[in-house]
């Protein structure tokens, strides 16, 4: 997995001995700004102003406004980008404390923060190179995640899974973790492109996890005129008999008559079908190394 433990998904660096050791001494976090450390804590509030502010502990902290994101300085980036960190994880690095205050005050800033992951990632990475992510927020056409210290990036739905599905909340829930694998790279718009199916394996290495005979789990994804499509993994489906009744997001218990390895098919039966809603399941994951 291509990572750097410099440029990690916010949430990531709050469990770190070092982020904790920086708040506990107005010297230690002194040291953290003059190494320039990536710390993180919980955005507390937001003011009038869109400034964030967090309890340090022993300060507290001040991320101006146009310090929140990239692209807030020049109108690029919408407010909600700033709004939506309360309650969450929010990296920074410390830019200036001031002692004068009560307690003290200790100036952030994100975007230093961002700046210098979108450049690394823009500089190192390559096609094909996989990547931890975490899911930020879903949309009908995507879902957007954290590439690194909040450096968004976006995984089209038709990237999440082979098997066609209707919304990425089908697959992905907001606040997961995941492994990504990169698209494109595209320096002169500063913007890297993910993907997430090639990671889930192939139809053989998915057929590889069922035998026929067995009655398994499933979702069923469409309804045709020859078929009911039933999805056993997110990059396998199954085609089952027509039934009537039977409609596409349904939970599904399948007999498993037939896998053909050579025409790449699995023929399923129907043995029930029922209204019921799951949480996407971690997906698994069938790759070696840093690369696909």
């Amino acid at each position: 997995m291509k990572t750097s433990e410099s440029y990690l998904p916010e949430g990531s660096y709050m469990v770190q001995p070092a982020v904790r050791q920086a708040f506990s001494t107005l010297g230690a976090l002194r040291q953290a700004q003059d190494e320039g450390r990536i710390l993180e804590a919980v955005a507390q509030r937001c003011t009038a102003a869109h400034d964030l502010l967090f309890d340090l502990g022993i300060a507290q902290g001040i991320l101006p406004r146009v310090s929140c994101a990239l692209g807030v300085a020049e109108g690029d980036t919408r407010e909600i980008a700033i709004l939506s960190r309360v309650g969450k994880p929010t990296c920074f690095v410390v830019t200036d404390i001031d002692e004068s205050t009560d307690p003290p005050t200790a100036w952030l800033s994100r975007t230093i923060v961002q700046q210098k992951a979108q450049d690394r990632m823009l500089d190192s990475l390559r096609p094909g190179d996989v990547i931890p992510a975490r899911v930020t927020h879903l949309e009908p056409f995507g879902a957007f995640v954290d590439a690194g210290c909040g450096v968004p990036s976006l995984i089209g739905i038709e990237n999440l899974s082979v098997s066609r599905i209707c919304h990425p909340g089908d697959r992905l829930t907001v606040g997961q973790s995941i492994l990504a694998a990169v698209r494109t790279v595209e320096p002169e718009n500063r913007r890297i492109s993910l993907t997430h199916r090639e990671l889930l394996g192939t139809w053989t290495e998915n057929a590889e996890r069922f035998r026929v005979g067995e009655t398994v789990a499933g979702i069923v994804r469409s309804v045709e005129s020859y078929g009911i499509f039933v999805e056993l993994t997110p990059n396998l489906a199954g085609l089952a008999e027509l039934k009537e009744n039977v409609h596409a997001g349904q939970q599904a218990s399948v007999f498993i008559k037939s896998i053909l390895p050579n025409r790449m098919k699995v023929k399923l039966v129907l043995v029930e079908c029922f209204d019921y809603t799951y949480k996407p399941e971690p997906p698994v994951y069938f790759f070696q190394g840093d690369h696909i």
